[in-house]
Formats: structure tokens, sequence, C-alpha cells
């Protein structure tokens, strides 16, 4: 069974479709970067999936349609990360990423150490353990979407929605990310849905791809099937040259135009 499903998931903002009859499905500890142009819709199908948009059509979280669950009972099976959050200047990194144990706390109650034993070993593992002190606006952009991140893991959730998890990371630290998110869903059956601007990376850490274009999924398979010239030269207007780099997996590089 898919840990998570969508059938005809269409979204309208402004009487205007932004999302139109999408569909997908991945399985328990499978990868799935959402690819496309600015405006295709990546992070309005996030959001859908989530349950942060009115939709239409049926989404699946372990064979349970997500529409009976309760705000608290989809948090503790799905946890999103926005790619630009509001982020309280004031708010200490610990607090904010202690956040994420909310569905876990009841509502008159405390977090506890269990809750903070969490928060604590996520910041570790996102090399943020010495920043738990530190004010959200005194960090870099890079520190801040780290420490998004972190709240979205110390949910604990099945699944893992992540809105370009990698924007204003340096080139370490989104290996960093990446790396921790493959090797959390591996181990433990975590299922992403990542959105990627990068075309490269998205192809190097999902098991499955989906390209959007126009709020349609214009294509779906495994990295070497969607990452063609033939498909990026029509939905992107790039000129690529797509090839295969040591491990198999495509490697997409852009081809200079005559001068």
């Amino acid at each position: 069974m898919s840990a998570l499903s969508a059938k005809g998931l269409s979204v309208a903002l402004d009487e205007r479709e932004v999302l139109s009859d999408v569909g997908l499905e991945v399985g328990a500890g499978g990868w799935l970067s959402v690819i496309g142009p600015n405006g295709a819709g990546k992070s309005t199908l996030l959001r859908a999936l989530a349950g942060l948009l009115g939709s239409r059509g049926e989404i699946l979280v372990d064979g349970v349609p997500a529409a009976r669950l309760k705000p608290r009972e989809r948090a503790r099976l799905m946890a999103y990360a926005p790619q630009t959050p509001a982020l309280p200047p004031d708010m200490t990194v610990f607090d904010y990423a202690l956040l994420g144990r909310t569905p876990y706390i009841s509502y008159l109650g405390r977090e506890g150490r269990t809750d903070r034993d969490v928060t604590a070993g996520v910041l570790e593992r996102l090399d943020l353990g010495a920043f738990g002190a530190r004010r959200l606006g005194h960090l870099s952009g890079g520190e801040r979407q780290r420490v998004v991140l972190a709240r979205a893991l110390t949910q604990q959730a099945r699944v893992l929605l992540l809105d370009e998890p990698t924007t204003a990371l340096d080139l370490g630290h989104q290996q960093q990310v990446l790396e921790l998110v493959d090797r959390l869903r591996l181990a433990d059956r975590l299922t992403v849905i990542s959105t990627l601007h990068d075309l490269n990376l998205a192809g190097q850490y999902a098991d499955a791809m989906m390209l959007l274009a126009g709020g349609h999924a214009v294509a779906s398979g495994s990295p070497v099937q969607v990452l063609t010239e033939e498909l990026i030269g029509t939905h992107f207007g790039a000129s690529v040259k797509v090839q295969a780099g040591p491990d198999g997996r495509p490697q997409v590089q852009l081809v200079r135009g005559e001068r």
C-alpha cells in the first residue's frame, strides 16, 4: 500500500485553476521529486497535500482519506516545510524547532522530556546544536532554512513534504541536508515529496520524479525517464545535454548558445 497517493487533485485560486487532475503515488520509503518551471504549480501541490489549500480530488495517507483526519492526526502523519515561512525574529532556534512537537502535546499541556530530547537530537543532526539559544532574527538565510527543516523533522511524521529545502544553502549544507533526509527515509521508511529547482540534485536523490507544467503532470517516472533533453527543452525552454553520471543517474548540463 502506498504511504501517500492522490487522484484527480485540482486546486483553484482566485477562480483560476492552478493545479489540474494531478495524480501521484509514493510508497513507504520512497522519494518523489517534483520539478517544473516557475509557476507550474509545484508549491501549490505540496500545500494541497498538506491540507493547507482547499482542493478537489482524493488524497490518501496509508490508504485513509486525508479528508477524514483531524488536523492533529494529519500533522502526526504529514510534516510540511515551506520555502519561505514566517519566522518570529525573537524566538530561539530551539523553541521554534520544538513547535514540531505540537501534535503530540495536549491542548492545555506542556512539552515533556521526550519532546525536548527529540528536538535536541534533530538540531544536532542538522549541525544546529550550538544554535539552540540563538534568536531566529540573527540567523543567515541558510541557517534559517535548516531550522525550518528541523521543525518538520521533530514532528516525526511518516510523510515529509519539502518545498525547496536547499534554498539559500551553500553547496556543503545542500549535500548535508539531502543526505540526512535520504538516510532518514531509508532507515525509517520515511516518505519524501520535495520540490527542487536544481534538476541535478532532484535526479541525484529522488527515486521517482514528476514534471509539472501549467498545473498539469506532463511526465512521471524514474529520473532517467523524466530528465530528458526533449522534456527539459520543451517545458523549461532550455538547451541542455543530458548524460549518465558515474552512478547511472542523469546529469543535466546547459548548452551555451553560439556567440
